[in-house]
């Protein structure tokens, strides 16, 4: 019997000392052995690899998108987007005031996605398990990746401030939180999240939300390619958005409706103050 057992877990019985009579090895000798790591092959090294305790923020991550993912019903709209009179728009700007008024593409989304959010109330809320809460306030979560991990601080009131305001306020806040030096209350309580990750060379990508948000904006990289324009073959800047939402607070066409709107706004930002 020990011998079987042993051969369907692939034990020594030469290494193992036995309890029966006269020495045998018996079956409970097998209990808590286990297999000896196999030797490298020759010219291999062995596989080594590191354990990473769970520091509170990764902990706090892990505990929320198990949150997120997993209860609730998510469905994704995708998007292209023509930046050109966007990218226009921001070099007029900056050439107007290049000591003082410097600004992202990811501050202008930001600014455009919180002026959208204020005409769809359904994606600008939070799920309880027994009321939907619609924010009269909108207030931005950018997701910034830091050391380990990463944090989303909040520009508040999003909708009400200038590009300028906004580009110097993220940077700040995203430097504090690289240096771990942002209080609670700047991270938490935003009323819809935004995360780029166009940096890195990601054309699109579908983002987890984070509750009690019914929804997050995942923007991919900002590039040139051909496209057509009134018939005609053109080179254009053009930009990918994904919106993730929660199907308990908006539906198909609610999300459709917003995600219009917002592309809209960023292919002619005279729209924003129309």
């Amino acid at each position: 019997m020990a011998k079987r057992v042993a051969a369907e877990r692939g034990l020594d019985l030469g290494a193992i000392a036995g309890s029966g009579p006269e020495g045998r090895i018996v079956v409970r000798d097998l209990d808590g052995v286990v297999l000896a790591p196999a030797a490298a092959a020759p010219g291999l090294a062995a596989s080594v690899y590191t354990d990473v305790p769970l520091t509170q923020m990764r902990k706090a991550i892990a505990k929320r998108l198990v949150q997120s993912i997993g209860p609730i019903p998510t469905f994704y709209l995708t998007a292209e987007v023509d930046m050109e009179r966007a990218h226009e728009m921001r070099e007029a700007l900056l050439a107007a005031d290049p000591k003082n008024g410097k600004f992202s593409f990811n501050d202008l989304i930001i600014r455009t996605t919180a002026a959208a959010l204020r005409q769809h109330p359904w994606v600008n809320s939070w799920w309880s398990d027994d009321h939907i809460r619609q924010w009269h306030d909108v207030h931005i979560g950018v997701a910034v990746a830091v050391e380990d991990g990463l944090i989303t601080p909040i520009v508040r009131h999003a909708d009400r401030k200038t590009l300028r305001e906004i580009g110097g306020e993220v940077r700040e806040m995203a430097g504090r939180a690289r240096e771990k030096r942002l209080k609670p209350e700047e991270y938490t309580g935003a009323t819809f999240s935004i995360s780029n990750l166009g940096m890195f060379g990601i054309d699109e990508f579908t983002a987890v939300i984070n509750p009690p948000e019914a929804g997050i904006l995942a923007v991919g990289r900002l590039e040139q390619k051909p496209a057509v324009v009134d018939g005609e073959l053109v080179v254009r800047r053009r930009m990918r958005i994904t919106l993730s939402c929660d199907h308990r607070v908006i539906d198909g066409a609610t999300g459709a409706a917003f995600l219009k709107t917002l592309v809209g706004m960023l292919e002619n930002p005279l729209a924003m103050v129309w």
